[in-house]
């Protein structure tokens, strides 16, 4: 198959320009500013997006990983116009509200109660408050490299050692409000074991990715994800699973389904929107009864259990359980990392493959099992081989540490031509 470039972007370039008028940055999240100025889309079905200048791209992006049945599901769409036609948003318990939470319940290992917000930031913060207000206790852990969200407690980097308190990662929080965050190195059991002897008894939670999405594709060992369950376990602290991303993509009950790991709460988004904004906070009966209306611990939202989301998410779930989605858009992702593999091989490439179901990510370094490792990847040349890959068609999140993702729709076609496009790509990189 003969790979065609087709970039023109004149009126993306056009746009851009006059976005950078009125929009920071000419964008409304960081990750979108590709450098010299990023394609506007104007419309997207199943595995393809097209941008307002007419070219198609092959998405690996997916909107960060919601859209598991690719772009404007039909039976999701019919059923959101048939809601809206309802009404938008009351302000009062509807009864898609009941139906969605029961099925959660239903298939969600640690679930017994649910909260629905609007984003997974929102269902992270507040499991983290959550967490704080049953324990009586400030502190948490969170693993190097791993993104819960932009808010305070959780926004924040590396200092000079692996239990290092955390120092704020952006302007405008508190050095106090991070001090109470200690950050603790993926797959070193060693290190968290002494963070749990110096400081167990004062730590609310542990929060963690199953699988990390957000430095790319990094997989914790099952061993580490055990030992964290053990320890959280013997100091009485709260596990948190964030399964924002694993969510209904490992498997229908996601990460803890899959490592059969279950956590006292979890957070989940994406997938659980079926394309629309959502987060949800799911755990053990006990620990969720602390929310307000029943506790203390304060939460509350305009358009928490909105009616749209809802029927979305619940048509999303139902779709998932009588079709095989997950299976294919896993082997989707399987035949791609075949390709890549094969081409490393051909083309004697030392770079890290990572992957998972329907999670990839090709590093620009020799391997990474950790942040450390993750940051000395090549993010220079992993830019000039996302811009060839565009020229070709196939468009990758625009940052190596953001991870890839397929869906049911990325059949056979898309993955040829992805895996040529990338030999092309790497062949110039490193003729």
């Amino acid at each position: 198959m003969k790979v065609v470039s087709i970039m023109n972007l004149k009126k993306s370039e056009e746009l851009y320009k006059e976005a950078v008028n009125y929009l920071v940055g000419g964008v409304n999240s960081p990750v979108r500013a590709i450098k010299p100025y990023p394609f506007f889309v104007s419309h997207a079905k199943g595995s393809k997006l097209y941008d307002i200048d007419g070219n198609k791209y092959i998405d690996y992006c997916l909107a960060y990983g919601p859209l598991i049945f690719g772009h404007a599901n039909e039976k999701i769409i019919n059923e959101v116009k048939q809601q809206l036609e309802k009404g938008s948003a009351f302000g009062t318990p509807t009864e898609i509200e009941v139906k969605f939470a029961k099925e959660i319940v239903s298939i969600v290992p640690c679930a017994e109660l649910v909260r629905f917000v609007n984003s997974g930031t929102e269902a992270t913060m507040s499991a983290i408050r959550l967490a704080r207000g049953y324990t009586q206790r400030n502190k948490i852990i969170k693993l190097e490299g791993g993104f819960h969200g932009a808010h305070d407690s959780v926004l924040v980097k590396a200092g000079s050692g692996a239990t290092t308190h955390a120092v704020p990662d952006s302007l405008g929080i508190p050095p106090e409000v991070a001090k109470n965050t200690i950050l603790a190195k993926p797959n070193d059991p060693e290190t968290l074991e002494r963070i749990f002897k110096a400081e167990g008894e004062s730590i609310a939670c542990m929060i963690l990715e199953p699988v990390m999405g957000n430095i790319g594709c990094v997989l914790l060992d099952n061993e580490y994800l055990k030992l964290a369950r053990e320890l959280t376990q013997e100091y009485n602290t709260l596990l948190i699973f964030d399964e924002v991303i694993t969510g209904f993509r490992l498997a229908l009950g996601g990460a803890q389904e899959y490592f059969d790991i279950t956590p006292d709460l979890a957070t989940l988004g994406k997938i659980a929107g079926g394309g629309f904004p959502i987060g949800i906070i799911a755990g053990e009966k006990e620990i969720m009864e602390s929310f307000s209306p029943l506790g203390k611990v304060y939460q509350a939202g305009t358009f928490n259990g909105n009616p749209v989301s809802l029927t979305a998410g619940f048509t999303a779930v139902k779709l998932l359980k009588e079709e095989n989605v997950i299976k294919k858009a896993n082997e989707a992702s399987e035949k791609l990392r075949k390709g890549i593999k094969d081409v490393l091989e051909e083309l004697e490439l030392e770079l890290a493959l990572n992957g998972i179901a329907s999670m990839t990510t090709l590093f620009f370094t020799e391997e990474v099992k950790n942040y450390e490792q993750a940051l000395k990847s090549d993010r220079e040349k992993f830019m000039l081989f996302h811009r060839k890959l565009l020229t070709q068609g196939v468009f990758l999140p625009p940052s190596q540490f953001e991870t890839w993702f397929t869906s049911y729709k990325h059949g056979g076609e898309d993955i040829e031509k992805t895996v040529e496009a990338m030999e092309k790509a790497l062949k110039e990189l490193y003729g």
